[in-house]
């Protein structure tokens, strides 16, 4: 596998799982079998907020950064020692954490933090089985200057009231938690979230010793060098401003004016962003004076998709009312994918067979990938629209898009059989 395919899979499913002596990709660390992709000059996507960009919204953001420090506090036990992997905690202490820390106990907050915890454990920052919870992998991805920071987090952090503890098992986990969108790490394709391993027929009682999860060690090897050699070309200043734009690009909501940043005003280190894009499996796409960064499209095609049948699915019915039907009426541009238009949950409701729960999961994995938003119309229920990821698509990813759709809306009208002749001349 190279290098630029591994870190657009890692981007669009998680932690890359690697076998036994694969090679660790450059710009990853490696814990055991899975690697993750580590930000260049050992900076985060904190720095957005110098340049005054905006990142992607996130849906009750504060809980779950709080549920995190919740996380935190309860699984790293010995601040001696980096966080990660830390210890396994029952979920139960984890929620009377996070009530100390807000200093509510009402059923409302609970669900929250409960719908917090299957976000931060569907995008890997924690990982929950059996009742129980521990940091995830991506919490290596922490950089090691800011565990002063982390450690007095922790120390500030309230204990729990209680010391006896309920399991909670999987299951109840899962009914309880509300729809809402990843926290970190932007993904252009949903990272369909991973099943808990079963939980057992008996949940062990309170005061049990807790089942430990399976955890794959210590950090087993740091990320090997990726941009080095581009970057080593420039001074200090240069490299810095490379290094701002190629976050921004990535980690942006929407795309950022080149009059921000140096790197997307001059050609010289235009061409270099774009080479250690490359090395990533993306690519710059250009709005007017405009940048942001989007796959590959020959990285793409081997990359696949993780969109499941249900979720290409609904997906497919929002595009159909919120951009094809308004276009046709002259409401939108020819070159947009994104829409005011929202299509109700009714709406979707009535044009699909899939069950309530199934749509439901549907569309919470299309808004924890960005694929969807979620909007509000006043004292109506609003709807869903497309989300900011379609910022992200190629002329190539375009035009692809637009015959999928022809196909979808309309498979039997003179414009989709052109296109199957054309799909059919291309292909021989």
């Amino acid at each position: 596998m190279t290098a630029s395919l591994a870190h657009a899979r890692a981007r669009a499913e998680g932690p890359l799982r690697l076998g036994h002596g694969e090679a660790t990709p450059a710009g990853m660390v490696r814990m055991a079998e899975l690697a993750v992709p580590v930000w260049p000059d050992g900076v985060t996507p904190s720095l957005l907020e110098e340049h005054q960009v905006a990142p992607p919204s996130v849906e009750r953001s504060g809980e779950t950064r709080r549920v995190l420090a919740a996380c935190l506090k309860c699984c790293w036990v010995d601040l001696s020692t980096d966080p990660w992997p830390g210890a396994t905690a029952p979920v139960e202490l984890v929620l009377d954490t996070y009530r100390a820390l807000i200093g509510r106990t009402d059923d409302l907050m609970r669900n929250w933090a409960v719908g917090a915890l299957r976000r931060l454990h569907d995008s890997s920052w924690v990982v929950m089985a059996d009742g129980f919870v521990r940091l995830g992998p991506r919490c290596a991805t922490w950089p090691v200057e800011s565990y002063g920071q982390l450690k007095e987090l922790v120390r500030r952090l309230p204990e729990a009231d209680r010391t006896a503890l309920t399991v909670v098992r999987d299951a109840d986990l899962v009914a309880a938690a509300p729809g809402a969108v990843v926290p970190a790490a932007p993904q252009e394709t949903p990272a369909i979230p991973a099943e808990a391993p079963a939980s057992p027929v008996d949940a062990p009682a309170a005061g049990d010793a807790p089942r430990e999860i399976e955890v794959l060690g210590g950090r087993v090897e740091t990320a090997r060098a990726e941009f080095d050699d581009l970057l080593d070309a420039f001074d200090e200043r240069r490299r810095a401003e490379l290094v701002a734009a190629f976050m921004a690009v990535e980690f942006a909501a929407e795309p950022v004016q080149e009059a921000r940043f140096t790197a997307l005003r001059d050609p010289a280190l235009r061409r270099t962003l774009a080479e250690m894009l490359a090395r990533r499996g993306r690519t710059l796409i250009q709005q007017r004076e405009r940048w942001i960064s989007g796959y590959d499209d020959a990285v793409a095609v081997r990359a696949g998709t993780t969109l499941g049948e249900s979720e290409r699915a609904v997906l497919t019915l929002v595009l159909v009312h919120s951009v094809a039907i308004p276009r046709a009426e002259g409401l939108l541009p020819e070159d947009t994918w994104l829409s005011p238009h929202a299509t109700p949950v009714d709406e979707l409701r009535r044009h699909t067979q899939l069950p309530i729960g199934e749509l439901e999961a549907a569309l919470r994995t299309l808004r924890h990938a960005g694929l969807l938003s979620q909007v509000k119309a006043g004292e109506e229920a609003g709807g869903y629209v497309p989300g900011p990821q379609f910022h992200r698509l190629t002329q190539a990813a375009r035009r692809r898009l637009q015959e999928e759709l022809i196909l979808a809306a309309g498979p039997h009208t003179p414009l989709a059989a052109a296109v199957r002749a054309q799909r059919k001349t291309g292909d021989g």
